[in-house]
């Protein structure tokens, strides 16, 4: 592709992502309770983490948002060193951002409450800074031969110490897999066992799950490199073509490995990085075929709104009153319906003052960028 060219596709996808956690997966969920047995079937259940073996639509969320991340560096590096930038100045950029993230996060987590003793180190935010980061590090230090080798190894790594290495303190009967058997919940048990998700009992963004995480970061960015070759060597339709094929390589391996490695997100095992992995590089060839090679660009500026602005809104949601905005313009109205249509409004009318509110953010051109 062009040098410094921007990929509309990128942003589009990432707003697609965000748009889940933003209220649309709660619309989804309540549109389906408005029909007899909705709220158990299929789609409504997507819209849910799965409790803890398996996979759903919810728990792609966090794993494609750290994947787009990925994707971006390779173009964020070649634009430094274009103006540039030192060696120096380029660490220093990677290391900012992953602690300024693990920062935000802390906020996210109530640190103005100042609860210290009790507040949750981990969260979203710092798992994808610090994989990132990572991932970046070795971005700029290895070839992508010798990244691939580290990314099998990490995986390979990761199943086998959690395989053959069960939690000390796991109850009689505990699968090394399981939620009270498994190496990663042991470790933040003995180092923070009050600031953990589940006090005293398991993380699902611990310490050790860190590391297969940093594959998910890495497969971003070697999709970014590849992405980034010049369109006269690869042309943007052949980019798409071997993505994809690429995709459901690693889906196969990913559920031949389940078989032994349950596909987990809370544990981040190997098989949920490559079967995610999977779907997220899918769902990118796919975008950037319609945007980026076909041009069809007419519907991807509501989604481009979001994507401009993910961490914002990520945050927003957590401090401004979206509901109370929602709940004055149209809680008389759904007062006046039957009740699972009456939350369906107000679910509509959260959603929407979301928008709004980033839409008038990409107006003023405000956006906020770690």
């Amino acid at each position: 592709m062009e040098p410094g060219k921007r990929l509309l596709s990128l942003d589009t996808l990432r707003g697609f992502d965000m748009i889940f956690i933003m209220g649309f997966a709660s619309i989804i969920s309540l549109i389906c309770c408005l029909f007899p047995g909705g709220d158990s079937c299929w789609l409504e259940s997507q819209m849910h983490h799965a409790s803890w073996d398996g996979l759903r639509h919810h728990d792609t969320i966090f794993p494609l948002f750290l994947f787009i991340a990925g994707i971006s560096y390779p173009f964020s590096y070649a634009k430094q060193l274009s103006k540039g930038a030192s060696r120096g100045s380029v660490y220093a950029k990677i290391f900012r951002r992953g602690i300024v993230l693990f920062l935000i996060g802390l906020v996210y987590n109530g640190f103005f409450r100042l609860d210290f003793a009790n507040l949750r180190f981990y969260s979203v935010l710092a798992r994808i800074g610090f994989a990132w980061m990572f991932a970046a590090l070795l971005f700029i230090n290895f070839k992508p031969k010798s990244r691939a080798v580290i990314a099998v190894c990490l995986l390979v790594g990761y199943w086998l110490l959690l395989k053959f290495v069960p939690a000390p303190d796991a109850p009689a009967g505990a699968g090394p897999f399981s939620m009270e058997g498994n190496f990663v919940g042991y470790i933040d048990r003995i180092l923070i066992p009050k600031h953990i998700y589940i006090q005293g009992k398991f993380d699902p963004e611990g310490l050790l799950s860190l590391l297969p995480a940093i594959v998910t970061a890495m497969l971003g960015m070697f999709t970014g490199e590849f992405v980034r070759i010049d369109d006269s060597k690869i042309s943007g339709g052949r980019k798409s073509l071997y993505m994809a094929l690429a995709a459901v390589a690693m889906l196969i391996v990913g559920l031949i490995w389940s078989l032994d490695f349950p596909i987990n997100k809370m544990l981040w095992s190997s098989t949920f990085v490559l079967v995610v992995g999977a779907y997220s590089l899918g769902l990118f060839a796919l975008f950037y075929y319609l945007i980026d090679v076909k041009g069809w660009k007419g519907w991807t500026k509501f989604f481009e709104v979001v994507g401009l602005n993910s961490i914002t809104i990520y945050m927003a949601q957590r401090i401004i009153p979206f509901r109370n905005v929602s709940d004055f313009f149209l809680g008389g109205l759904a007062g006046l319906c039957p009740e699972p249509v009456g939350k369906l409004i107000l679910a509509i009318g959260y959603f929407a003052v979301s928008w709004l509110f980033l839409w008038f953010l990409y107006k003023k051109k405000v956006f906020l960028k770690v």
